[in-house]
């Protein structure tokens, strides 16, 4: 399965840049490869914050200091 492309400007830093070329022929692969995996990653992860959120959406919500207080109270500080 061949999957449609497009061409794309990205700026990316200078180290960074020599780190992904560094990868990109250790691994025989190339920088798309290794940046198109990188990013479906990150949003595979960003996908697994927002159902994790969506299934805590229920959950009570506490302040800082009511968060410190209970600490203090369970003897933890």
């Amino acid at each position: 399965m061949e999957t449609e492309t497009t061409r794309a400007t990205v700026y990316i830093e200078n180290l960074l840049h020599q780190a992904l070329r560094l990868k990109a022929a250790s691994s025989r692969r190339s920088m798309s490869e290794i940046v198109n995996d990188a990013l479906r990653a990150a949003l595979r992860e960003d996908e697994d914050d927002l159902a994790a959120f969506a299934e805590r959406g229920g959950e009570k919500t506490m302040s800082y200091e009511q968060f410190l207080a209970q600490l203090k109270a369970d003897g933890t500080l």
